[in-house]
């Protein structure tokens, strides 16, 4: 079990809030994960890559120019892949890059990414309550506050984030903001640093601590 201080809008503790989520074994633990960003970065790919093949190319139903006589190597249509504008041979066709894996194991990749971004994570009361007109200042002073660089990497992630929160965020070009159902692997690992409102922790406490 994991005890996180729990901080209120002006960096200053106000609490303790425990996490225990079960983590895959530390030697199968890298492989799990691994596998896990990779599906999550498969399954951003569109897939609609597509070229066309000589059968495909419009035109060539005519020689080009006769087959003796001109000194030039024979050709039979101008679709031929070995001319401009022709087929191309083994390009990419609309495909779908998704890999598999099961339920239980992005479950465990999941939690197994928190637990091992605890020692990163700060977790905040009640975060941007009192925040009545977007206002990016606010959320900088906050990071600094808590000991924060806001021009690396960080994660935010809230139960529900208002509007007022998501426009006062979205001009920090490092910060992201992600709402706890959204919660993902990659995010996870790639953010510097990670800030948890206390009521999307305890929610996502909720989802994975009985697994």
């Amino acid at each position: 079990m994991t005890n996180c201080t729990v901080l209120d809008w002006q960096g200053k503790e106000s609490g303790k809030l425990s996490i225990d989520l079960n983590t895959a074994k530390e030697s199968t633990a890298v492989d799990l994960l691994h596998r896990a960003v990779l599906r999550q970065q498969a399954h951003s790919r569109q897939g609609t890559a597509s070229t066309l093949t000589r059968s495909e190319v419009r035109g060539g139903g005519r020689k080009p120019y006769k087959q003796k006589g001109t000194g030039r190597a024979r050709q039979g249509s101008i679709r031929t892949p070995l001319r401009p504008g022709g087929g191309i041979v083994f390009g990419p066709k609309p495909r779908s890059y998704n890999l598999a894996m099961n339920r239980k194991e992005r479950r465990l990749a999941l939690r197994t990414a928190l637990m091992s971004r605890i020692p990163d994570v700060k977790v905040i009361k009640d975060f941007g309550i009192n925040l009545e007109i977007p206002k990016t200042s606010e959320i900088v002073d906050l990071l600094k506050r808590i000991g924060i660089d806001p021009s690396e990497k960080v994660l935010i992630i809230l139960k529900q984030p208002s509007e007022v929160i998501k426009r006062s965020i979205r001009n920090l070009e490092k910060v992201k903001l992600i709402a706890a159902d959204q919660l993902n692997v990659f995010d996870l690992l790639n953010a510097n640093s990670l800030v948890i409102g206390e009521d999307a922790l305890s929610a996502i406490k909720e989802v994975y601590e009985n697994d």
